[in-house]
C-alpha cells in the first residue's frame, strides 16, 4: 500500500481522505516564515462530488486510494440498479440509481461507458461528451416566431428535454452535448 506525504501531493493524485476516494484538484505548499510549512489543497470526494478546501501539516500522511478506470459496456437497468459489463473477463458491475443521477439520460443501452472503479466498485460513470439522438416531439416552428423566441423544447428518444432551434422537425437526429445537455448540430440522414 502506497502511502503519500502532504509535501507530495499533486493535482489529479486520488488518496483516501475520511475513508473515502478523493481526488486533489489543487495542491499549494506553503512555508511561512514562523512556524512549521503546510500544504493548502482543494479535494473533491469522489463518492459525493463534494469539493472541500483543507489544509494539512507537512508531517500528515495519506494512503493511495485503489482507483482506477476501465471502459464497461451498459447492459440494462431494472430501476433500482444500472448494469454494467467489462467484454474483457466478462465480470459484471452495477451501480446504483443515486450514484448516476446527472448522468442517467444519458446512459443508452449496449454503449460504453469510462467508468471509475474502487474496491472493485463503481463510483464513477462518464458519459461520452456527444451523442446522437433522435427527436420524438417538439413542436412546429410557426413563420415569424423568430423575433421573439428563436429555440424551442424537443424530447428525445432518451426522455430528455433540451432547446433546439426552430427548424428542428420531429424525427431528426441532433447532437448533444452531454456536459451542458445543449444541442450543437443536426445531423444529415444518408
Amino acid at each position: 500500500m502506497t502511502i503519500y506525504n502532504s509535501n507530495n501531493f499533486k493535482i489529479g493524485l486520488k488518496i483516501i481522505f475520511e475513508n473515502e476516494p478523493c481526488c486533489i484538484e489543487s495542491s499549494e505548499f506553503i512555508k511561512p516564515g514562523k512556524g512549521q510549512s503546510f500544504t493548502r489543497i482543494k479535494i473533491r470526494k469522489l463518492l459525493t462530488d463534494q469539493l472541500l478546501d483543507r489544509s494539512f501539516r507537512s508531517t500528515e500522511y495519506f494512503k493511495k486510494a485503489d482507483i482506477f478506470d476501465v471502459k464497461l459496456l451498459y447492459l440494462y437497468n431494472d430501476n433500482i440498479c444500472w448494469h454494467f459489463l467489462n467484454t474483457q473477463n466478462f465480470e459484471q458491475y452495477s451501480a446504483e440509481k443515486k450514484l448516476l443521477y446527472k448522468k442517467l439520460q444519458w446512459l443508452i443501452e449496449q454503449n460504453y461507458y469510462m467508468t471509475t472503479l474502487w474496491n472493485n466498485q463503481i463510483i464513477s460513470v462518464i458519459p461520452s461528451n456527444f451523442v446522437e439522438l433522435k427527436v420524438i416531439k417538439t413542436t412546429p416552428g410557426i413563420k415569424g416566431d423568430s423575433l421573439n423566441n428563436n429555440v424551442k423544447i424537443a424530447i428525445l428518444n432518451n426522455n430528455a428535454k433540451i432547446k433546439v432551434p426552430l427548424f428542428i422537425k420531429t424525427g431528426e437526429i441532433i447532437k448533444v452535448d452531454t456536459r451542458s445537455n445543449q444541442y450543437i448540430c443536426r445531423i444529415k440522414n444518408n
